[in-house]
């Protein structure tokens, strides 16, 4: 008898223990993530030039993003694709854990893209992998994937759950703050490539026709860069059921222009510390912004800007694992546009309600200033003064008609109420030193002061929340 209690005993603790490794009491969410714009259109670096023979130089504005005509040799205006090649693209998970699974997308292609081997590791430095790290992807329990095209739920691909050995514990201190390497190799020609434009982040692609460098540990294959992130949408992980999933959701001032590259200082990073300080892994964010971005339609076509948000929200996210808030930054590109200020207010509507429906609880910022003592770039009169005024507008709306759940004072962390622009220490350039100031655009400095701003007391989980109650 007591032979069968131990037996039954250990079968007891087996059990557990398998149930514990298959994270039986864990959900997943989202813990990187980026809006895919439009396909990849080459645009040739504009290059300095002289107006007649002995005048000086006329520089032009520079750009982040390398000459890509190498890594696609058959670039040209209207698009270019990938051709048995390898990516490998560095995200920075928000919350680590030993589960994870990958999105990719194709929605802006025009033909099924085939990824003949994808792989997971843990960044070195540059493109290497830390040893021991390389862990290989599969979907469906195979090793290559083809992925359709168009604007269909098809064209978006989870990966099977991919295990870890090298994580030890929920956000595990070892890898926590550390990028994880997102290897990917074409098979034939991938056609125009699904993309985000703006990562500012480093990642890297191996030479036309070299194939599959998924399996790489050192940097050698991976010849060139980029700063956009091509396929990869999405990594969520497994994690407690009480973890609370905030989205950053916007323009280019929540996406990071003028960050510093490579960095991670957005407002929503900084807001990230704080909201791990605090509640430790119960809680993510993620950035499903775009540069140029508007909240109503019209929106360019095929532009990096992307669809606008009234009509990406479905997928950018609605779509995010365990999605509980949002935090909305947009409109002044809608100003910019010349949309109507009741056009733009029609669109947080539109968006809240559905977050709202949703069970989602929005948080809008206030917008920042776009004033500019040598105007912004936007067709809006002397010195950026009609996109001034629309931007009162909005941010009377936005602080007292209701409809949000809470506001962020993103304006009054960062304004100098004496010149109507941002205070001058958030002006001067972090990237681009050189270039005159933008006036629209944070520097680090300011991307500082935005996510100092945030409360972060409605994004406590439940725990925190029945601790404090008591």
């Amino acid at each position: 008898m007591l032979n069968a209690r131990v037996l039954v005993f250990a079968l007891l603790i087996s059990i557990g223990q398998v149930r514990a490794h298959d994270d039986g009491d864990r959900k997943w969410v989202a813990s990187w993530a980026t809006s895919p714009a439009t396909f990849f259109n080459y645009v040739a670096p504009a290059q300095p030039f002289v107006l007649m023979p002995g005048s000086p130089i006329q520089y032009v504005a520079a750009n982040i993003q390398p000459d890509l005509a190498f890594p696609f040799p058959n670039a040209t205006a209207s698009g270019a694709a990938a051709v048995d090649q390898t990516f490998r693209s560095m995200v920075k998970p928000d919350l680590w854990g030993k589960t994870i699974r990958i999105r990719f997308s194709n929605v802006f292609g025009t033909t099924p893209v085939t990824f003949e081997n994808v792989t997971v590791g843990l960044q070195d430095y540059s493109a290497n992998v830390v040893a021991g790290t390389l862990v290989p992807v599969k979907f469906g329990g195979k090793r290559s994937v083809t992925i359709p095209a168009g604007l269909r739920p098809e064209a978006r691909v989870f990966s099977d759950a991919v295990q870890l050995p090298w994580v030890d514990e929920d956000d595990d201190i070892a890898v926590q703050g550390r990028n994880l390497a997102i290897s990917y190799a074409v098979k034939g020609n991938s056609g125009p490539m699904t993309y985000h434009s703006g990562a500012n982040q480093t990642s890297f692609i191996t030479a036309q026709g070299s194939g599959d460098h998924t399996g790489d540990l050192d940097a050698f294959a991976y010849e060139f860069t980029t700063t956009s992130w091509f396929y990869v949408e999405t990594v969520d992980v497994r994690a407690h059921p009480d973890t609370v999933v905030v989205c950053a959701f916007g323009d280019s001032i929540t996406d990071g222009t003028h960050t510093t590259l490579n960095v991670n200082d957005r407002w929503m990073n900084v807001l990230s510390r704080r909201l791990h300080n605090a509640y430790g892994n119960r809680v993510t964010i993620v950035n499903e912004a775009i540069g140029g971005n508007r909240v109503v339609p019209p929106a360019v076509a095929n532009a990096t800007s992307g669809p606008a948000a009234v009509d990406r929200l479905d997928r950018d996210v609605l779509a995010l694992s365990g999605l509980t808030h949002v935090i909305w930054l947009e409109g002044i590109n809608d100003l910019g546009a010349l949309h109507t200020t009741d056009s733009i207010k029609a669109g947080y509507q539109n968006v809240v309600s559905r977050l709202h429906a949703a069970g989602v609880k929005v948080y809008a910022g206030t917008l920042t200033s776009a004033l500019g003592i040598y105007g912004v770039p936007f067709p809006t009169g002397d010195n950026g003064t009609v996109a001034e005024a629309g931007r009162q507008v909005l941010n009377d709306y936005i602080r007292n008609s209701g409809i949000f759940d809470g506001v962020e004072e993103f304006d009054l962390a960062t304004l100098d109420a004496v010149t109507g622009n941002m205070k001058a220490a958030f002006l001067p350039n972090s990237q681009f030193t050189l270039l005159p100031w933008d006036y629209l655009h944070p520097n680090h400095a300011g991307y500082n002061a935005m996510g100092q701003a945030v409360d972060i007391a409605p994004f406590a989980p439940r725990h925190q929340r029945d601790r404090d109650s008591h």
